[in-house]
C-alpha cells in the first residue's frame, strides 16, 4: 500500500532530509586521498547525532555502518572500514536520517582528487539522469514514466542502469512502497499522487548492468569490474510539480 504523507508529515521528511543534504556537503570536503571509510562514517554518525537524529541504515537488518561507502567498481551498500581512499578512486555515499519519526535518504558520487574524464563524465550524467527522471514525477503520471526517462537518457550516453537495486517509497520506514525502478517503459506501475515521497536513485554502470553482491552479504560490485556511480534524492509530489527534500 502506498502511504501519501500530510503536509506535517512533508515537513518532518524535510527537516530530516535537510540534515542529509548539509551531512553530504560536509562529507565532500572531508574526502581526500589517505582518509579511510570508517573515519568518513565516523564523522557522519557523530553529525546525524548531535542533531537529535539516528543514522537510518546503523542496524538495519545488520548492516554496521552509518553510510554506505562503495568504491570504484563498487554500486551499492559498500560496508565502511579500513579501506583507505587513493587519488583516482570515486566513492559513493549513501546516507539515511531517521528525525522526528521519519526517514530520508540520499546519495552522491564524489571524486578523490584528480579522477579521470571518463569517470567524471560518469558522475555527470548519473546526476543528469536523476533530473530527466523527475521532469516526470508529476500528479497523474505514472513510476514507469520516470524510470522510462532515466534509462533513456542513461543508455542514450552509451551507459547501463543497474536493474537489480531499485528506488523506493520512504517516510516512516526507510522503504516503503512503491518500488522506483531506473528502467521500464512510460506509462506502466503506479499512478503518481501528491503526498507521494520517493527516494529516486539511478544507480550507472560503465559497463554492463550486471552485478554480484560479495560474499560479505552486503557489497554489491558490477559483474565485469568496471566504474559505477549513484546519485539519490528523497522528494515529494506537490500539486505543482516535485520538491527535492535532500538538497540545499
Amino acid at each position: 500500500m502506498i502511504y501519501l504523507k500530510s503536509k506535517s508529515e512533508v515537513d518532518k521528511i524535510r527537516r530530516s532530509g535537510r540534515i542529509v543534504a548539509e551531512l553530504l556537503n560536509l562529507l565532500e570536503k572531508q574526502i581526500r586521498p589517505g582518509i579511510t571509510t570508517k573515519e568518513l562514517d565516523k564523522f557522519a554518525e557523530e553529525f546525524i547525532i548531535s542533531h537529535g537524529a539516528k543514522p537510518s541504515f546503523k542496524g538495519y537488518y545488520g548492516y554496521p555502518g552509518s553510510l554506505c561507502t562503495s568504491i570504484n567498481e563498487e554500486v551499492v551498500h559498500g560496508i565502511p572500514g579500513d579501506r583507505i581512499l587513493k587519488e583516482g578512486d570515486i566513492i559513493s555515499i549513501d546516507c539515511g536520517v531517521f528525525y522526528e519519526g521519519f526517514h530520508s535518504d540520499a546519495a552522491r558520487t564524489f571524486a578523490v582528487g584528480h579522477i579521470s574524464e571518463e569517470a567524471k563524465r560518469l558522475i555527470d550524467i548519473t546526476e543528469k539522469s536523476f533530473y530527466e527522471g523527475i521532469k516526470y514525477a508529476r500528479a497523474g503520471n505514472r513510476i514507469g514514466d520516470i524510470s522510462n526517462a532515466i534509462q533513456t537518457f542513461v543508455e542514450s550516453n552509451g551507459y547501463s542502469v543497474v536493474r537489480d537495486y531499485v528506488g523506493h517509497g520512504i517516510g516512516k520506514e526507510l522503504h516503503e512502497e512503491p518500488p522506483v525502478p531506473n528502467y521500464g517503459k512510460a506509462g506502466r506501475g503506479p499512478k503518481l499522487a501528491v503526498g507521494m515521497v520517493l527516494a529516486i536513485e539511478p544507480m550507472v554502470n560503465m559497463g554492463t548492468f550486471a552485478v554480484i553482491e560479495l560474499d560479505d552479504g552486503w557489497t554489491v560490485v558490477t559483474a565485469d569490474k568496471k566504474l559505477s556511480a549513484h546519485y539519490e534524492n528523497t522528494i515529494v509530489i506537490l500539486e505543482n510539480g516535485p520538491e527535492i527534500l535532500t538538497i540545499i
